[in-house]
């Protein structure tokens, strides 16, 4: 998985949205205590540097040591590049030790997992009982009618040969993910909650961002240019109707969460 993004962590760093206080905060409300938090898949820290503003201490993780590059250095953030598989003694090792942590969250990237070994990992280091595993994902962006047409028929059309199995998930908003943990307090089941998080981009920002797409890497590596000519023509012809270099992208989010429970 994390070859699909070397090539463009620039532009994934550089594109990809943040997120919205209202998730941390929501996150946040469900953990009696802010002491210690997981990012697992960081990419580039965009999760990791809210989470900062809540947690003493954010340890953030990722098997792509490029994509961590690009990550904003914060005092109370450590990041690590890790291997794609770790035992229980290089989690401990690596992370943290078993019943420590309060919070582990992966933003975009559960859909990549080996669930079964993770969960269990999950279950091994979180606090029990009410350690909180929050898991979300964002799906295809929002614009204007005009410009959507032309995204989804890039999206559903053009580059659906190029996906990995696995953005089936994504597309269906984590519902049909395997999220074996207990509802949090509060909540009588473990979601999907619904947010959205807003990008203020004019369309080469846009455009960038397409390019950050792991379907747009493999297309290329296949000798397919997805943003063809025509393509990037109709875009901008979209974008720019009214005279309007900048609009704001909405990325609708969907959140699973739960509690480890006693294990």
């Amino acid at each position: 998985m994390a070859e699909l993004f070397v090539k463009q962590a620039k532009q994934y760093a550089d594109t990809r949205p943040s997120y919205p206080p209202e998730l941390f905060q929501f996150i946040a409300s469900k953990t009696p205590s802010q002491h210690l938090a997981w990012d697992v898949g960081t990419g580039s820290g965009q999760a990791a540097q809210s989470l900062a503003e809540i947690y003493n201490k954010v340890i953030a993780t990722d098997t792509s040591e490029k994509q961590l590059e690009y990550a904003t250095k914060l005092p109370n953030v450590l990041y690590k590049q890790t291997p794609p598989t770790m035992s229980m003694t290089e989690i401990e090792k690596k992370v943290s030790p078993q019943s420590s942590i309060d919070l582990v969250i992966i933003a975009q990237a559960l859909h990549w997992f080996d669930h079964p070994t993770f969960y269990q990992q999950v279950k091994w280091i979180l606090k029990k009982p009410h350690g909180v595993i929050a898991a979300w994902c964002y799906t295809i962006p929002r614009v204007n009618e005009k410009i959507n047409t032309v995204l989804d028929r890039l999206y559903y059309i053009d580059s659906k040969p190029f996906w990995d199995p696995a953005r089936k998930l994504v597309e269906n908003e984590y519902r049909s993910i395997d999220f074996p943990f207990e509802p949090v307090d509060g909540a009588d089941h473990t979601g999907p909650f619904e947010f959205v998080t807003k990008k203020v981009m004019d369309s080469d920002d846009f455009l960038r961002y397409i390019r950050s797409w792991s379907a747009y890497q493999t297309a290329k590596e296949k000798g397919v240019e997805l943003l063809r000519n025509d393509v990037v023509e109709e875009f901008q012809s979209a974008w720019n109707e009214g005279g309007d270099g900048q609009k704001v992208v909405e990325f609708p989010i969907f959140l699973r969460i739960g509690r480890v429970g006693d294990v």
